[in-house]
């Protein structure tokens, strides 16, 4: 009897709702960048939970904040402190610009907060005004206010009505952004890098104009970054390689590690909830905060974002002479958050392949790959990646001819 019906994972997938197409694997187990499924078959993963697992799977300073954690206090409630929702919030303020910070179990709840957190400001300091500008192809998540704030054309007929108040601008667009504020908007709110539109990033001029923008208009601007927060693009926050000072930053994904909490973390000036207009269950538990303060300390540790840079550069050359070699595009991206067009391949038939050969990847569009490995990422994981594309690619050519 193989393992597969050993463990009976097969006959339990009827449990699920079905929202996504599966391949027939179930992971059983994770170590650095690796995966391991129910046939014990390694796989490098340049997925990583789309862009989750900052320090790779099950790392060790992980594991020990939770076991230690978990010793000593779970959940008191939100309604009181506890020292890992304190000491995660002083980390993330004394690292950036910001003064205080929300706890959310999801980067979609932050978002919501953050856009909560805006109208309240607009009517408490604007007259009212509510609107948010958001961007074309963005991607803000899946709760019915951040779909509606999304720009991805296959949110559009879903779900409706939707929340209105967002008016959606072409990206990188500032004429086109300046146009459309009037005294009943109340903020921007973008992506510093459009992960799920196939990893476009926002213009270094659009960025310092849309800052202009807010502090003439008197509009906040709201930055998510939630996949390109917490070393992913080469900075603690991507926020921090533009001439901007957003009002409202949202965090997510890299921030657990591979736990599930998120954050809002905002400019104390436009702090101005009153009590009861905010809240969460689990919000700011102290088991997520613990294994989340644990995966920033790694993080902040002195160069560890020179060689998530210095891997960047690498993996950025190997993708240019696969490039040379294959026909691909340029390669798109900040950090280890990249994209390569796959020219006249097939993305999708490239991600089946590679999987097949022990590689995850993502097709987030079907001319495009996107790389999101864990930012331990070596020079010797980049090669064993890069050699299997190159056969795969080599296979498909082959067939094309």
């Amino acid at each position: 009897m193989n393992s597969s019906s050993a463990d009976g994972w097969s006959e339990k997938q009827h449990y699920l709702i079905p929202i996504t197409p599966r391949p027939e694997l179930c992971f059983m187990r994770g170590e650095g960048h690796y995966l391991f499924d129910q046939h014990g078959k390694r796989y490098l993963d340049w997925i990583q939970g789309w862009a989750v697992n900052t320090l790779g799977h099950s790392a060790e300073v992980m594991q020990q904040a939770l076991i230690k954690q978990s010793a000593q206090l779970i959940n008191p409630s939100p309604a009181f402190y506890n020292q890992p929702m304190l000491a995660l919030a002083e980390l993330l303020c004394d690292n950036s610009r910001f003064d205080q910070v929300f706890f959310t179990n999801s980067g979609a709840e932050a978002n919501e907060g953050a856009i909560k957190l805006a109208r309240k400001w607009g009517q408490k300091h604007k007259q009212g005004a509510y609107k948010i500008i958001t961007f074309d192809h963005s991607f803000h998540g899946r709760t019915l206010a951040t779909m509606s704030a999304t720009g991805k054309e296959a949110f559009g007929p879903l779900f409706e009505p939707k929340v209105s108040g967002f008016t959606k601008i072409a990206y990188n667009d500032l004429a086109a952004t300046e146009a459309v504020i009037d005294e009943q908007t109340v903020a921007i709110m973008l992506e510093l890098i459009q992960g799920e539109a196939g990893v476009i990033p926002a213009d270094a001029e659009f960025v310092a104009g849309l800052d202009a923008l807010c502090k003439q208009h008197n509009v906040l601007l709201i930055v998510d970054e939630v996949q390109t927060g917490i070393g992913r693009t080469g900075s603690l926050f991507a926020y921090q390689q533009y001439q901007a000072e957003p009002h409202i930053m949202t965090l997510g994904k890299g921030l657990g590690g591979g736990v599930p909490i998120a954050a809002m973390v905002i400019d104390e000036a436009v702090s101005c909830f009153d009590y009861g207009d905010q809240g969460g269950t689990y919000n700011g538990n102290p088991l997520m905060c613990a294994v989340s303060g644990a995966v920033l300390q790694e993080v902040l540790v002195a160069d560890f974002l020179t060689q998530v840079t210095r891997v960047s550069d690498y993996f950025c050359e190997q993708l240019a002479v696969l490039a040379s070699d294959f026909g691909l595009g340029a390669t798109r991206g900040k950090g280890l958050l990249l994209a390569i067009n796959t020219g006249a391949f097939s993305a999708s038939k490239i991600v089946e392949l590679a999987r097949d050969a022990g590689l995850l990847l993502n097709a987030p569009r079907e001319d495009s790959l996107r790389f999101m490995p864990a930012l331990t990422l070596t020079e010797k994981e980049v090669d064993e990646g890069i050699g299997i594309l190159a056969e795969v690619l080599a296979h498909l050519k082959k067939f094309a001819q």
